[in-house]
């Protein structure tokens, strides 16, 4: 099987836009628009999508909701990940697309693989790939899948995963099938696709330094998330030595017109100023975050206004690698 430490995603170019040492780049989260309740309405979101690439931000983040759950108040961008990704792929050319996260217990690997690949193969090398084990237990039933399971399927996925992209006519037999005398095709650009575990999918910050290529989890309070962003890299260095795999987050702002508003606490993030949103940002990177995701859900100004702003001031000082 294929060793995650035998490849270089930073070979992948979508890995390479979003990450790299010592540096914070910016990524936006479809839907690029603020609604209320669940459901965005998707318009103008191409548009949009185009005016953040050639803006400088090194991602467009995609989420995997299978189904409307009620309690939980987000349907991301509505539409089926991949079909999404292979859309927005085909209308842009440089960013970085990103899946926060594709839920790996509710799919067959094989389907997983054939689709992160192909988007993969058609872009370039675009992909970086968020995965996780799931955080919406009204789904599982509906896939046949037992919840209290899903940590240990997430790791026979990741496995599943490296070694069919890695490797030529694989032999598995396992939770989800044999596989023996066939091929999975396409194979990824870079041998595989950059894999960002979300949250801690039910495993372990070690488990999580070993396997993946990077980490991408939750807004804290600044003084702890710092000491997060310290353990990561500290569990990297322990467990992977010498390779850099870079920490992420995302965040909710509500970006006031007033550059000076200070932050006050929103769902995810703040509602506050530029000039405060700046300082928040620089106190990320020195601390050792690679990327932030900024969700625009909750804001009460236009989407647009909002990237327009962050176009002019904030991605000159934190822009996509090789943009500069």
């Amino acid at each position: 099987m294929l060793n995650p430490s035998d490849t270089l995603p930073q070979t992948n170019p979508g890995f390479s836009r979003m990450f790299a040492p010592g540096r914070l780049t910016l990524g936006v989260l479809f839907a690029i628009e603020s609604y209320p309740g669940d459901a965005p309405t998707m318009v103008d979101q191409i548009r949009l999508a185009k005016r953040a690439e050639q803006a400088g931000f090194a991602a467009l983040g995609v989420r995997d909701v299978p189904l409307r759950d009620p309690s939980f108040g987000d349907l991301g961008q509505i539409f089926d990940p991949w079909t999404w990704l292979g859309y927005v792929a085909g209308q842009t050319s440089s960013i970085a697309l990103f899946t926060a996260a594709i839920v790996l217990p509710l799919r067959h690997p094989l389907h997983t693989a054939k689709a992160a690949a192909s988007i993969d193969r058609l872009t370039g090398g675009r992909l970086v790939m968020g995965i996780a084990s799931g955080d919406r237990a009204i789904e599982f039933p509906a896939f046949g899948v037992e919840h209290a399971q899903r940590g240990a399927l997430f790791q026979e996925q990741v496995a599943y995963l490296e070694n069919v992209w890695g490797n030529a006519y694989s032999q598995i037999h396992g939770t989800y099938g044999t596989l023996h005398d066939a091929d999975l095709v396409p194979k990824p650009v870079a041998r595989r696709v950059p894999l960002i575990v979300t949250g801690h999918s039910q495993q372990s910050i070690d488990w999580i330094a070993r396997k993946a290529d990077g980490w991408i989890t939750y807004p804290r309070r600044m003084d702890l998330q710092v000491e997060v962003i310290r353990q990561w890299h500290d569990a990297v260095a322990a467990t992977s030595p010498g390779k850099f795999k870079p920490f992420a987050q995302p965040y909710h702002i509500d970006l006031t017109a007033d550059p000076d508003v200070s932050p006050t606490p929103i769902h995810g993030g703040h509602r506050l100023g530029r000039s405060w949103l700046m300082r928040h940002l620089e106190t990320l990177e020195r601390a050792g975050a690679n990327h932030v995701l900024f969700n625009l859900k909750y804001g009460n100004r236009a989407a647009e206004a909002v990237l327009e702003e962050l176009a002019t001031h904030v991605t000159p000082r934190f822009p996509a690698l090789g943009t500069a």
